[in-house]
Order: C-alpha cells, then sequence, then structure tokens
C-alpha cells in the first residue's frame, strides 16, 4: 500500500468518504485521491513524491501557478502582524477599491469567504431588493451549496448523478425554477408567465460546472433584456470566470453590466476569500445600511486579502491575459489536432476561454446539459487515469472544467499533448 492509499484509508475513519469536498474522492474516476505535499509553479507533488503537471490549480484560484514569490511574500509578511481581527482592516479597503476600478459593474462590493456565501448572499439580497421570491437557475449550472440551489446542479452533483441533495425541504427549493442553459425560448415563456413574480436569474456566464459550456450572443443578450423589462435583479455568478477567462471576466467579453456579480477563486490568490457586489442602490439594501442582514467573522481575513492583492495586481499587467489565453487556446487546439488525427474514432474535442479549458470526450463541443450527459463518461475515466499514471493531473471528473496558469509554459503544454496523444491511441 503507497502512502497514497494510506493516507485515504486513515482519513476515511474520522472524515466521510475520506474528504473534504466531494469531487475529491475520484468517487466519479475509481481509484485512489491524490494527497499532495507541494505545489510549485505549474508542478504538485503527491505524498509518494511523484510529480505531476497540474490542471487544476486548486479548482482555479491559483491563475499564477502554485507558492507564487509574490504571493507567498506578501502572505507572510501580513501573517506577523496578526491573522485575524474580527474588525476592518486597511487591507480591505484597498481591495475593494480594486475590484471596483477593475470591474465597471461593481459600484460597492463586499468580502466573504466562500462563493456559496456569495451566491447566497446576492440571492437574499436580490429578494430584498425586489419584494419578490422567485428564482431562475440553469440546468447543470452549480452556485454553492446553499440550500434553494441544489436543483439540478452542476460539479460534484453531476460526478455523483444526483440532480439534487438530501437534507433539502421541498418548500425551500419551491421557489428555485430551472431552465435550459442556452434555451432562449424557454426563458422568454417563462417572463411572460412569472416576470412579476422573479426576484432574480443567476447563471454561471460561461458554464465551468458541467464541463465548459460557453452561452450563445442570443441568451446572454436575452437574459439582459428580460430581466431588465420585468424588474429581476441579474447575477453572474463569476465565482469561477472572474478574472480567470479576462481581466473584466465573462461580462466583459460579453459587453454586459449585470445588477449583481459574485467572485471568488482568484480573488482571493488560493486563500478562502470571495465577494459580491454591483449596483449601489442595491448594495445599500445591505446591513447595517438596510434590512437585508449578511455577515461572516472571516470575511475580509488580512491573508486572503494580501494574497488577493498581489494576485490581482499581477493579473493587471500588461500582456498578462494574452499570453495566458494563448497557452491555452494551444492546448485546447493541440487537443481537437490528436482528436481529429484518430479518424473515424474521434473521441475527443477541446475548447478555451481566457485560462480556462473543457475537454469532452465526445465529437462536438457541447452547448448545454443535455450535450454533456451524452459524452462518453467510461472513456473519459480511462483517459484520466492514464493521464495520471503519466504525471499529468487533470480534474478527476468529466463534468469540471480545468485551467491552465500563468506558470505553465509552452514545455509543459507540449509535454502533456504528447502524452495524451499516446494514451488516446492507446485507450
Amino acid at each position: 500500500m503507497n502512502r497514497n492509499e494510506q493516507l485515504f484509508a486513515a482519513a476515511q475513519q474520522h472524515i466521510p468518504g475520506g474528504v473534504n469536498s466531494p469531487v475529491r474522492a475520484f468517487g466519479s474516476v475509481g481509484g485512489t485521491p491524490r494527497f499532495f505535499a507541494k505545489g510549485e509553479g505549474a508542478y504538485v507533488w503527491d505524498a509518494d513524491g511523484k510529480k505531476y503537471i497540474d490542471y487544476v490549480g486548486s479548482w482555479g484560484p491559483l491563475i499564477l501557478g502554485h507558492a507564487h514569490p509574490a504571493v507567498i511574500e506578501a502572505v507572510t509578511r501580513t501573517a506577523q502582524n496578526g491573522m485575524s481581527f474580527g474588525a476592518p482592516t486597511e487591507g480591505e479597503v484597498h481591495i475593494a477599491d480594486l475590484l471596483c476600478q477593475m470591474l465597471p459593474s461593481l459600484e460597492q462590493v463586499r468580502l466573504v469567504s466562500s462563493g456559496t456565501e456569495a451566491t447566497m448572499s446576492a440571492i437574499r439580497l436580490a429578494r430584498g431588493f425586489t419584494g419578490r421570491d422567485k428564482l431562475i437557475k440553469f440546468e447543470g449550472c452549480y452556485h454553492g451549496h446553499a440550500d434553494s440551489l441544489l436543483v439540478k446542479a452542476g460539479s460534484g452533483l453531476l460526478t455523483f448523478g444526483n440532480p439534487s441533495s438530501a437534507g433539502v425541504p421541498a418548500a425551500v427549493a419551491a421557489d428555485t425554477i430551472v431552465l435550459p442553459y442556452n434555451d432562449v425560448a424557454a426563458l422568454e415563456a417563462l417572463f411572460a408567465e412569472q416576470g412579476d413574480k422573479i426576484a432574480a436569474l443567476i447563471v454561471e456566464p460561461i458554464a465551468g460546472n458541467m464541463n465548459l459550456v460557453q452561452p450563445s450572443k442570443e441568451f446572454v443578450a436575452a437574459m439582459r433584456k428580460l430581466t431588465q423589462d420585468h424588474g429581476a435583479v441579474l447575477i453572474y455568478d463569476e465565482v469561477m470566470t472572474g478574472f480567470r477567462v479576462g481581466l473584466q471576466c465573462a461580462q466583459g467579453l460579453h459587453g454586459i453590466t449585470p445588477d449583481l456579480t459574485c467572485l471568488g477563486k482568484v480573488v482571493g490568490g488560493g486563500l478562502p476569500l470571495a465577494a459580491f457586489g454591483g449596483r449601489a442602490d442595491i448594495m445599500a439594501k445591505l446591513a447595517p445600511l438596510g434590512p437585508v442582514y449578511q455577515a461572516g467573522t472571516l470575511s475580509g481575513n488580512p491573508l486572503a486579502v494580501a494574497a488577493g492583492m498581489v494576485t490581482l495586481q499581477e493579473i493587471s499587467k500588461p500582456g498578462f491575459f494574452e499570453a495566458l489565453s494563448a497557452k491555452t487556446q494551444a492546448f485546447a487546439d493541440g487537443l481537437n489536432a490528436i482528436g481529429q488525427q484518430l479518424a473515424n474514432t474521434k473521441t475527443i474535442s477541446a475548447q478555451s476561454v481566457g485560462g480556462m479549458f473543457g475537454i469532452y470526450c465526445s465529437p462536438n463541443i457541447p452547448h448545454s446539459y443535455s450535450d454533456v450527459m451524452n459524452s462518453d463518461r467510461v472513456r473519459f475515466n480511462a483517459f484520466f487515469h492514464a493521464m495520471l499514471d503519466e504525471g499529468i493531473y487533470l480534474a478527476p471528473s468529466a463534468f469540471e472544467a480545468g485551467f491552465v496558469s500563468a506558470a505553465h509554459t509552452n514545455t509543459e503544454i507540449q509535454i502533456t499533448l504528447d502524452i495524451a496523444k499516446a494514451v488516446l491511441h492507446k485507450i
């Protein structure tokens, strides 16, 4: 039994399933999860000392790569003055200013500690602002594990084949309306029927929790117009896409100004930090100014703020996203070329946006939840394990997007493509 297997066996004694987040358990792909001991740049090392090129990056936050020197220095320096105060700090002011400067849709912003907190709070705020109850979400989109959002969600829930979660009362989910992603007609029909009851529409503007699925231009335009026309709040859940697909996030790529935006992952630089913000008139409803309550002991934690500030400053440097996007696109193009070489047996395709990519065991790029569900999950599992054996760490699920960091060079990309080519011909 190797060290990973020993640790997994020990973990299962006192941690449910041996993991503190379900997808980590390798439940979808089978086998033993890797327990990581070290990360540096584009690489991670497991408990047995095996080295991998990492395309998970802590599920997106590590856009600069592991243990970036400037981030480590900022966190170390900040920690010397205290770990947490539960009171305002100067760093909170600076990162709020920076976020509002970088993202024009943000007039005000509130810091929290996780993406789930950000989306949950944004929805509560939208309901408090509109005085309405109904919420629209889309099939396959994951917005955290708050009760009302665990209805046909993506990510780990797709991995385990469960469309919703036990423990969620029917009454709690009753006001959540689920529509197909990219279906303009269904969206228009719902607003025509119930537009005056809808508080908010929340969407992953580029879905990353049913693998990478991009919205059509028509879908994006319809979401903005219909919410505006009916007085509903448009919430862009950019926890994953925020500062990952571009300097102004997915909304910048779409040319859309949402009413509220949820951010996470990259904004914390690898530490627990998230945020939600948007129009000042909506944000004014938050306590202590307004009647919508939201709080958090560790919100705006100094260490997380320090890591986030450095990360945001680094990605704001000229040419950063051009270089990151080019590498990620080269990776996706390389996988597509391999798929084409497999002629009539093509079983892989890929696409990318910014530093985010999707790999599909399917000849076609998916545009909806149903497209994703039709991919060959058995073949993906074989691909995943063969790549893992060769030192390539991909997300252990056919329903998760992957990530390239600034630390990946053309060398790592080419090594990965060479291994993928050999693996795909073999399986």
